[in-house]
């Protein structure tokens, strides 16, 4: 095993060894019964209402691999773009290490539709560019849009927030300049990337902010109900925890999303209203996604196996005209 493989493992079982401590921090105070009845006390139109800006934040995200898939110059239709980005990321966001994780999906995919090696990595690069153009926008208009709430949440002066906002957001801003003004290729390890097009730069930030902006109303619903929580209140838990997330690599965010958010908003955040959370925005995905990830490896399978014995039977054919 190589020195690489072994440090990986390493940094995963220090990562499942964090999740499991949080896990504990959030939920030891509670029996399962608490949890049941905690979760029973949601509205059913919340929960409904949750799973439906659930399902509008994985229709952003088949957006971001529509984009990509045009940005490498490998347009496919979008079916096909949507089936590889839903399976990629209902397992990618419960494994953790998302570039890694949903890449290998997608590299399962999209080799078999003719893209190479190269142009798989500059779709992952696409995306997770646009996951973080979409975080920074959000969070910069959640710091602008209500700086009351958020220097009571993060603890800072009543003036922070909008230098932190502006700050946040010279990011997107930076990105569409450049996507503007730089055509030369820019160099990564082996690979060159040349950066989008303004309008693929302008329609990262967009769709970005908009998955965000969806995954974020799915938390606010099924917190809501336990307390007079803003929508702003949620939008910035959940922008702090996904950062959290990022910094720690944990499988799924486990813990490190619960906790972010107890600490951040103790007085909405229901147990009930985050298992509920967690099972909407991952768990559902996950069920959904590994049955359509097993079929079409099975179908490609299928289809390999026909190829290749159509392949053995056609020296056959001249010998039997022959005879």
């Amino acid at each position: 095993m190589s020195v690489r493989r072994i440090l990986f493992n390493i940094f995963l079982m220090c990562g499942l060894l964090l999740a499991a401590y949080l896990l504990y921090k959030v939920f030891n105070r509670y029996t399962f019964d608490e949890i049941l009845q905690s979760i029973d006390q949601i509205p059913r139109w919340r929960l409904v209402s949750g799973v439906a800006f659930c399902a509008l934040s994985y229709l952003c995200l088949t957006g971001f691999d529509w984009m990509a898939l045009r940005y490498v110059g490998r347009p496919l239709a979008y079916p096909k773009a949507a089936i590889a980005s839903f399976t990629a990321l209902a397992i990618g966001h419960n494994l953790g290490v998302a570039a890694l994780s949903s890449g290998a999906v997608r590299y399962r995919y999209y080799t078999r539709w003719g893209l190479n090696a190269e142009e798989v990595a500059k779709v992952v690069l696409f995306c997770g560019v646009t996951v973080m153009l979409g975080l920074s926008a959000l969070g910069g208009i959640v710091c602008l849009v209500n700086p009351t709430d958020v220097s009571k949440l993060l603890g800072v002066s009543s003036s922070s927030p909008l230098w932190i906002g502006l700050g946040v957001l010279s990011l997107p801003v930076a990105y569409v300049v450049l996507s503007a003004t730089v055509r030369s290729p820019l160099r990564l390890w082996k690979w060159r990337f040349t950066m989008p097009n303004i309008r693929l730069a302008i329609g990262q930030i967009a769709i970005g902010t908009l998955n965000f902006t969806f995954v974020a109303a799915c938390l606010h619903q099924v917190m809501a109900s336990e307390a007079p929580v803003s929508f702003v209140q949620s939008a910035t838990a959940f922008v702090l925890a996904n950062v959290a997330i990022l910094v720690a690599h944990v499988p799924g965010g486990l813990g490190v999303l619960e906790a972010t958010v107890t600490t951040v908003l103790p007085g909405a955040a229901s147990i009930g209203g985050l298992v509920a959370f967690r099972v909407i925005y991952f768990l559902v995905p996950l069920v959904l996604g590994l049955p359509i990830f097993a079929i079409s490896e099975l179908i490609s399978r299928n289809v390999k196996k026909k190829r290749l014995d159509k392949g053995r039977e056609k020296p056959s054919e001249p010998q039997a005209q022959l005879l």
